[in-house]
């Protein structure tokens, strides 16, 4: 069986880039062949990789299997309780470390996703570009984040989002924080977030066939570094 940071750090780790419904046959499936850290730190690469499968971006399955084996070499196959430890792990950052401290050790710790953004902007009424906002937001999610039930907490917001605050034809007159929320009194719902979208960069690139006489295709498998690394390609 696997505890619940254990749960909660392979979720995180699969959300990213990818949506809820598209992770759950994955994860299922990557949790009853790896059901703990101790399994996973022990299986081979290529076991992990092929569990992976499907959900793309692997980079994030490789930093998973190192992540497993610095727990077991490191702390005996724990997750520590303490923040800045996580983030020195492989692959855990800013926002898998909170999700670990809040629903698996239940720590008053913010997860600030983009529900949780969207919610809190529009709450407070700030329309200034949500990037040069952050630390305002952060620092409000963290004064907001229940101390005692901060896994609920944080569920209850991000699933606000979700759900009722949702970026279009948002369920205001359902919202439980609508007589607080000033961007519903202002009639500016529909303004905030102020999410600038950076310039998309075009991007140019060239696949060369080689086939011999018999119909064989040569290929190659890529260096360890750096996008699709590890994988074969033409």
């Amino acid at each position: 069986a696997h505890d619940d940071s254990y749960a909660v750090w392979i979720s995180e780790i699969m959300l990213q880039q990818t949506t809820v419904k598209t992770v759950i046959p994955y994860y299922e499936r990557f949790i009853k062949r790896f059901p703990d850290v101790f399994t996973l730190a022990a299986a081979d690469l290529q076991d992990v990789l092929m569990h992976w499968q499907g959900l793309g971006y692997y980079t994030r399955a490789r930093q998973l299997h190192k992540c497993a084996k610095e727990l077991v070499e490191q702390y005996g196959g724990a997750f520590p309780k303490d923040r800045k430890a996580l983030m020195k792990l492989s692959g855990i950052g800013a926002y898998t470390s909170a999700a670990i401290m809040s629903f698996g050790f239940n720590l008053p710790e913010a997860v600030v996703d983009g529900n949780v953004v969207r919610v809190l902007t529009r709450l407070k009424g700030w329309q200034e570009p949500a990037t040069s906002i952050l630390f305002k937001i952060n620092e409000l999610a963290q004064n907001l984040t229940s101390l005692d039930e901060a896994a609920d907490y944080s569920s209850a917001i991000m699933d606000l989002g979700a759900t009722v605050c949702t970026p279009s034809a948002p369920a205001c007159p359902l919202c439980p924080w609508k007589d607080a929320c000033a961007a519903f009194k202002e009639n500016t719902v529909s303004l905030i977030p102020n999410i600038v979208k950076p310039a998309k960069a075009v991007r140019k690139g060239l696949v060369f066939l080689i086939r011999n006489d018999d119909g064989a295709y040569l290929v190659r498998k890529r260096t360890e570094k750096g996008l699709l690394s590890g994988l074969t390609e033409f």
